[in-house]
Protein backbone atom coordinates (compact mmCIF):
# COMPACT_ATOMS: atom_id res chain seq x y z
CA UNK A 1 0.00 0.00 0.00
CA UNK A 2 2.91 2.28 1.27
CA UNK A 3 4.22 2.12 -2.31
CA UNK A 4 1.66 2.50 -4.34
CA UNK A 5 0.80 5.65 -2.49
CA UNK A 6 4.58 6.61 -3.44
CA UNK A 7 4.27 5.90 -6.86
CA UNK A 8 0.81 7.73 -6.69
CA UNK A 9 3.13 11.12 -5.32
CA UNK A 10 5.58 10.44 -8.19
CA UNK A 11 3.46 10.35 -11.16
CA UNK A 12 1.40 13.28 -10.05
CA UNK A 13 5.15 15.56 -9.34
CA UNK A 14 6.10 14.56 -12.73
CA UNK A 15 2.65 15.14 -14.10
CA UNK A 16 2.73 18.75 -12.64
CA UNK A 17 6.48 19.04 -13.51
CA UNK A 18 5.32 18.19 -17.39
CA UNK A 19 2.31 20.45 -17.33
CA UNK A 20 4.77 23.61 -16.02
CA UNK A 21 7.23 22.72 -18.54
CA UNK A 22 4.08 22.89 -21.27
CA UNK A 23 3.08 26.30 -20.03
CA UNK A 24 6.25 28.15 -20.00
CA UNK A 25 6.84 26.60 -23.31
CA UNK A 26 3.42 28.22 -24.85
CA UNK A 27 3.94 31.86 -22.85
CA UNK A 28 7.09 31.68 -24.84
CA UNK A 29 5.91 31.27 -28.37
CA UNK A 30 3.06 33.49 -27.67
CA UNK A 31 2.89 37.33 -27.81
CA UNK A 32 4.41 38.98 -24.71
CA UNK A 33 2.01 41.93 -23.73
CA UNK A 34 4.77 45.04 -22.95
CA UNK A 35 3.50 47.50 -20.29
CA UNK A 36 5.70 50.43 -21.38
CA UNK A 37 6.47 50.60 -25.08
CA UNK A 38 6.92 54.58 -25.20
CA UNK A 39 10.62 55.31 -26.46
CA UNK A 40 13.02 55.98 -23.90
CA UNK A 41 13.73 60.27 -23.90
CA UNK A 42 17.04 60.81 -22.52
CA UNK A 43 18.37 64.06 -21.11
CA UNK A 44 20.23 66.71 -23.38
CA UNK A 45 22.67 66.83 -20.57
CA UNK A 46 24.92 64.87 -19.31
CA UNK A 47 25.69 64.94 -15.54
CA UNK A 48 28.94 62.44 -14.85
CA UNK A 49 31.79 64.82 -15.05
CA UNK A 50 34.93 64.26 -17.74
CA UNK A 51 37.82 66.19 -17.07
CA UNK A 52 38.84 68.78 -19.89
CA UNK A 53 41.44 71.46 -20.04
CA UNK A 54 38.88 73.85 -19.02
CA UNK A 55 36.77 71.88 -16.65
CA UNK A 56 39.29 70.06 -14.02
CA UNK A 57 40.23 69.90 -10.09
CA UNK A 58 43.05 72.01 -11.13
CA UNK A 59 41.05 74.69 -12.90
CA UNK A 60 41.92 78.06 -10.69
CA UNK A 61 38.39 79.64 -9.03
CA UNK A 62 37.79 81.66 -6.17
CA UNK A 63 35.63 84.05 -5.02
CA UNK A 64 36.94 87.60 -5.59
CA UNK A 65 36.96 90.00 -2.85
CA UNK A 66 33.42 91.92 -3.60
CA UNK A 67 31.78 88.20 -3.98
CA UNK A 68 33.16 87.27 -0.99
CA UNK A 69 31.36 90.04 1.09
CA UNK A 70 28.17 89.06 -1.03
CA UNK A 71 28.43 85.18 0.06
CA UNK A 72 28.80 86.71 3.97
CA UNK A 73 25.80 88.76 3.39
CA UNK A 74 23.72 85.42 1.88
CA UNK A 75 24.74 84.01 5.11
CA UNK A 76 23.62 86.26 7.00
CA UNK A 77 20.42 84.97 6.40
CA UNK A 78 20.76 81.66 7.81
CA UNK A 79 21.56 80.83 11.28
CA UNK A 80 25.41 79.81 11.54
CA UNK A 81 24.39 75.79 11.76
CA UNK A 82 22.43 75.81 8.60
CA UNK A 83 24.83 77.34 6.42
CA UNK A 84 23.89 74.52 3.42
CA UNK A 85 20.76 76.65 3.22
CA UNK A 86 22.62 79.57 1.44
CA UNK A 87 23.87 76.82 -1.88
CA UNK A 88 21.67 77.51 -4.51
CA UNK A 89 22.24 81.41 -3.99
CA UNK A 90 26.21 80.86 -3.38
CA UNK A 91 26.02 78.56 -6.36
CA UNK A 92 24.21 81.27 -8.63
CA UNK A 93 26.82 83.82 -7.52
CA UNK A 94 29.80 81.13 -8.43
CA UNK A 95 28.04 80.47 -11.62
CA UNK A 96 28.25 84.58 -12.84
CA UNK A 97 31.50 84.92 -11.81
CA UNK A 98 32.47 82.42 -14.01
CA UNK A 99 31.40 83.41 -17.37
CA UNK A 100 27.79 81.75 -16.75
CA UNK A 101 28.80 78.10 -15.82
CA UNK A 102 29.70 76.28 -12.61
CA UNK A 103 33.15 74.72 -13.18
CA UNK A 104 34.13 71.74 -10.98
CA UNK A 105 36.28 73.83 -8.91
CA UNK A 106 34.15 76.88 -8.72
CA UNK A 107 31.49 73.76 -7.45
CA UNK A 108 34.41 72.84 -4.70
CA UNK A 109 34.86 76.57 -3.59
CA UNK A 110 31.26 76.36 -2.84
CA UNK A 111 31.21 73.33 -0.87
CA UNK A 112 34.34 74.92 1.22
CA UNK A 113 32.61 78.38 1.48
CA UNK A 114 29.51 76.54 2.93
CA UNK A 115 31.40 73.59 5.14
CA UNK A 116 29.47 70.98 2.82
CA UNK A 117 30.61 67.55 1.21
CA UNK A 118 31.42 68.29 -2.31
CA UNK A 119 29.15 65.81 -3.55
CA UNK A 120 26.06 67.56 -1.89
CA UNK A 121 26.63 70.29 -3.88
CA UNK A 122 27.49 68.63 -7.07
CA UNK A 123 23.85 67.04 -6.31
CA UNK A 124 22.11 70.45 -6.13
CA UNK A 125 24.06 71.85 -9.45
CA UNK A 126 22.95 69.13 -11.54
CA UNK A 127 19.55 68.74 -10.30
CA UNK A 128 18.73 72.68 -11.19
CA UNK A 129 18.27 73.68 -14.57
CA UNK A 130 19.44 77.26 -13.94
CA UNK A 131 22.89 75.92 -13.42
CA UNK A 132 25.10 75.54 -16.46
CA UNK A 133 27.67 72.97 -16.08
CA UNK A 134 29.42 73.62 -19.36
CA UNK A 135 30.97 76.79 -20.70
CA UNK A 136 28.25 79.42 -22.20
CA UNK A 137 27.78 82.56 -24.95
CA UNK A 138 28.04 85.87 -23.14
CA UNK A 139 24.21 85.56 -23.88
CA UNK A 140 22.15 82.64 -23.18
CA UNK A 141 19.05 82.37 -25.16
CA UNK A 142 16.41 80.45 -23.67
CA UNK A 143 13.40 79.93 -25.65
CA UNK A 144 10.14 79.00 -24.09
CA UNK A 145 8.04 76.17 -26.18
CA UNK A 146 5.65 75.40 -23.20
CA UNK A 147 1.31 75.39 -24.53
CA UNK A 148 0.96 79.03 -24.09
CA UNK A 149 4.47 80.51 -25.61
CA UNK A 150 3.84 77.11 -28.04
CA UNK A 151 0.03 78.83 -29.49
CA UNK A 152 1.33 81.66 -29.81
CA UNK A 153 4.10 81.17 -31.58
CA UNK A 154 7.11 80.00 -30.08
CA UNK A 155 8.79 77.89 -32.76
CA UNK A 156 8.59 81.25 -35.05
CA UNK A 157 10.54 82.57 -32.42
CA UNK A 158 12.65 79.63 -31.93
CA UNK A 159 13.43 78.75 -35.78
CA UNK A 160 14.16 82.45 -36.10
CA UNK A 161 16.62 82.34 -33.18
CA UNK A 162 18.30 79.06 -34.88
CA UNK A 163 18.19 80.54 -38.80
CA UNK A 164 19.94 84.27 -37.60
CA UNK A 165 22.81 82.65 -35.28
CA UNK A 166 23.53 79.38 -37.30
CA UNK A 167 23.36 76.64 -34.33
CA UNK A 168 21.01 74.19 -32.90
CA UNK A 169 19.61 73.85 -29.48
CA UNK A 170 22.19 73.66 -27.01
CA UNK A 171 24.72 74.56 -29.47
CA UNK A 172 27.02 77.91 -29.16
CA UNK A 173 28.17 80.72 -31.98
CA UNK A 174 31.57 80.03 -32.85
CA UNK A 175 32.22 83.32 -31.77
CA UNK A 176 30.87 82.60 -27.91
CA UNK A 177 28.29 85.54 -28.05
CA UNK A 178 25.45 82.87 -27.81
CA UNK A 179 24.29 79.97 -26.31
CA UNK A 180 20.87 78.57 -27.65
CA UNK A 181 18.30 76.46 -25.48
CA UNK A 182 14.70 75.29 -25.65
CA UNK A 183 13.10 75.96 -22.12
CA UNK A 184 10.16 75.01 -20.29
CA UNK A 185 7.60 77.29 -19.02
CA UNK A 186 9.35 80.33 -17.54
CA UNK A 187 6.27 82.09 -16.04
CA UNK A 188 5.49 84.94 -18.51
CA UNK A 189 2.63 82.86 -20.21
CA UNK A 190 0.10 85.81 -20.25
CA UNK A 191 2.73 87.54 -22.78
CA UNK A 192 3.60 84.69 -24.89
CA UNK A 193 5.97 84.22 -27.06
CA UNK A 194 8.87 85.14 -24.71
CA UNK A 195 12.50 84.93 -24.45
CA UNK A 196 14.99 85.51 -21.63
CA UNK A 197 17.91 86.40 -22.04
CA UNK A 198 20.52 86.22 -19.39
CA UNK A 199 18.59 87.92 -16.91
CA UNK A 200 16.10 89.57 -18.63
CA UNK A 201 12.51 88.85 -20.42
CA UNK A 202 11.47 89.83 -23.41
CA UNK A 203 7.88 89.14 -24.54
CA UNK A 204 4.88 89.51 -26.94
CA UNK A 205 7.33 89.02 -29.53
CA UNK A 206 7.05 88.71 -33.36
CA UNK A 207 10.02 86.95 -35.65
CA UNK A 208 10.67 90.79 -36.15
CA UNK A 209 11.13 91.82 -32.60
CA UNK A 210 13.34 88.57 -32.52
CA UNK A 211 15.80 89.64 -35.53
CA UNK A 212 16.05 92.92 -33.82
CA UNK A 213 16.64 91.99 -30.49
CA UNK A 214 19.69 89.43 -31.86
CA UNK A 215 21.05 92.31 -34.10
CA UNK A 216 21.06 94.62 -30.83
CA UNK A 217 23.17 92.51 -28.81
CA UNK A 218 25.67 91.63 -31.73
CA UNK A 219 25.77 95.05 -32.24
CA UNK A 220 26.86 95.81 -28.30
CA UNK A 221 23.60 97.59 -27.74
CA UNK A 222 21.04 96.29 -25.06
CA UNK A 223 17.51 96.18 -26.29
CA UNK A 224 14.65 97.24 -23.66
CA UNK A 225 13.36 94.22 -21.83
CA UNK A 226 9.77 93.70 -21.39
CA UNK A 227 6.83 93.60 -23.80
CA UNK A 228 7.27 94.46 -27.59
CA UNK A 229 3.78 95.10 -28.77
CA UNK A 230 3.26 98.33 -26.70
CA UNK A 231 2.26 97.17 -23.70
CA UNK A 232 3.41 98.28 -20.11
CA UNK A 233 3.41 94.72 -18.35
CA UNK A 234 0.17 92.05 -18.91
CA UNK A 235 -2.24 94.41 -18.59
CA UNK A 236 -5.25 93.59 -21.64
CA UNK A 237 -4.49 94.50 -25.32
CA UNK A 238 -7.04 96.99 -25.76
CA UNK A 239 -9.32 97.62 -23.48
CA UNK A 240 -9.75 96.26 -20.61
CA UNK A 241 -12.18 93.13 -20.44
CA UNK A 242 -12.88 93.10 -16.75
CA UNK A 243 -13.20 95.50 -14.05
CA UNK A 244 -14.41 98.07 -16.52
CA UNK A 245 -17.02 99.55 -14.64
CA UNK A 246 -16.56 101.17 -10.73
CA UNK A 247 -16.89 98.99 -7.52
CA UNK A 248 -20.59 98.23 -6.13
CA UNK A 249 -21.13 99.62 -3.13
CA UNK A 250 -22.43 97.43 0.20
CA UNK A 251 -25.36 95.85 0.26
CA UNK A 252 -25.00 95.06 -3.69
CA UNK A 253 -26.80 91.97 -4.96
CA UNK A 254 -28.85 91.82 -1.32
CA UNK A 255 -32.98 91.95 -1.40
CA UNK A 256 -34.65 95.05 -0.27
CA UNK A 257 -35.56 93.22 3.04
CA UNK A 258 -32.11 92.36 3.69
CA UNK A 259 -32.42 88.79 3.51
CA UNK A 260 -29.63 87.12 1.17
Amino acid sequence: FESAKMALRGFATRASRSSLQSRALRSMSEPVRRIHTSPVAASEKIFVHRDTATNNPDTPFTFSAENQKKVQAILANYPAHFKAAGCIPVLDLAQRQNGGWLSLSAMNAVASVLGMPRIRVYEVATFYTMFNREPMGKYHVQVCTTTPCMVRGAYDVFETVKKTLGIENGETTKDGLFTLTEVECLGACVNAPMIQINDEFYEDLSVKDTEEILADLKAGRTPAPGPRNGRNSCEPVGKLTSLSAPPTGPGFGLRADGEL
